[in-house]
């Protein structure tokens, strides 16, 4: 198998690279050329460690759930992102590339958030370094994620609605984009996934690489061994399934399955399965698998959960879906919301929806009976509870 890493043209494969307005070109040719040395600094690297031990509260546990593997008939560990501070693995990503933009000068963060927990992140780390923060969130996201606007402006951060469109995450990123040419100077656009212009996904899928360290660490010490025979994670755009993809990459004999949101089923018209309906194309600075019609017009997505409801995916998840090298599964909004339920009712544990897609697979795959899984649970149900309350008899 060749070697999967992105190219000094910030390609995997065909995929990736940097496709922006020529205003925009020096700030993102600024950040290509110095956020591998900032990253490789001394200085960073203590920082950024010192800020995961002391304020994120990391190492998140893996954690062993005996009555999950029970019921799957293989050995089921939890990688607990849920248990972060802000609630998910977002954070990882936000306190990176805080400690990046300061390094290069930048006094205004912009950012998009769907479900709320990357805005909620950003908003945390704007906090914590007193820097001015705005956030691009859907209406309709606004909406169904009151608790974390609520979160967001708490921590000082302006939150302005995405009004076009289906005014969720797609149309959030559309308005961050906007702004960040309106002010190219002084403003950082703090992406939060593995997506968008070279060199934000291999940042971003670096910061998260983390989750993957981790688990590595972990399960050699609980089992002897630091190698699962699958990986599972969701995937909208992609970031927490990069990071806990990310060291085994390149280890063949470890399966690496992706989830994305079936919405109402891949074939309702209402779903977010980019991998079974998208093609080739270009969507918020990077070239990708994405939905779109015959015209190259972005087709809507759907999904019950907002931080899946992204018409792309990430551009190095494009490469291992092209190069199988991932498996990509789907869930519908149902499934989803059945193996949340079966989750608390198993484990004591709350999931986001996002993180419900990932565990809503476990039914639909033939484990043999020594197998060790480890399914990234990339956040915590706080705020679905008005979702989930729908269905709570």
């Amino acid at each position: 198998m060749k070697k999967i890493e992105i190219d000094e043209n910030g390609y995997y494969g065909i995929f990736g690279g940097a496709f922006i307005p020529e205003l925009l070109y020096p700030n993102v040719k600024k950040l290509e050329d110095n956020y591998l040395d900032i990253m490789n600094s001394d200085s960073f690297k203590k920082e950024f460690s010192q800020l995961l031990d002391t304020y994120v509260g990391r190492p998140t546990p893996l954690y062993k759930a005996e009555r999950l593997s029970q019921k799957y008939g293989a050995t089921i560990y939890l990688k607990r992102e849920d248990l972060n501070h802000t609630g998910a693995h977002k954070i990882n990503n936000t306190i990176g590339q805080i400690l990046i933009a300061k390094r290069l000068g930048k006094k205004r963060i912009i950012a998009e958030t769907g479900a709320g927990q990357h805005g909620v992140a950003t908003a945390t780390v704007c906090a914590l370094m007193n820097l001015e923060c705005i956030v691009f969130m859907g209406e309709v996201d606004i909406e169904r994620q009151a608790p974390n606007v609520a979160r967001m402006k708490m921590l000082g951060a302006t939150v302005i609605p995405a009004k076009s469109g289906s005014k969720t995450l797609k149309d959030a990123t559309n308005e961050a984009i906007r702004d960040w040419i309106n002010h190219p100077k002084d403003t950082y656009y703090l992406i939060g996934s593995v997506v968008g212009p070279h060199p934000y996904p291999d940042m971003v899928a670096r910061l998260q690489s983390i989750i993957s360290e981790e688990i590595k660490q972990q399960l050699n010490k609980q089992t002897g061994s630091s190698f699962p025979n699958k990986v599972i994670a969701c995937v909208g755009g992609g970031s927490n399934a990069a990071g806990a993809f990310y060291h085994f990459l390149n280890e063949e004999k470890v399966e690496l399955i992706a989830v994305e949101a079936a919405g109402k089923g891949v074939d309702s018209g209402r779903s977010a399965a980019t991998s079974v309906l998208g093609d080739v194309g270009v969507l918020h600075g990077s070239k990708t698998i994405l939905m779109q019609d015959e015209y190259g017009q972005v087709i809507e997505p759907y999904s019950i959960s907002a931080g899946l409801d992204y018409p792309g995916i990430g551009p190095l998840h494009a490469y291992l879906n092209d190069i199988k090298r991932a498996k990509f599964m789907n869930a519908t909004d149902d499934e989803a919301i059945k193996a949340a339920f079966e989750l608390t009712e198993l484990e004591g544990i709350i999931p986001a929806l996002e993180s419900a897609h990932a565990l809503a697979v476990l039914g639909k795959i033939k484990f043999k009976k020594d197998e060790v899984v480890v399914v990234n649970l990339s956040g915590r149900g706080d705020k679905d509870m008005a979702t989930y309350m729908k269905y709570i008899k």
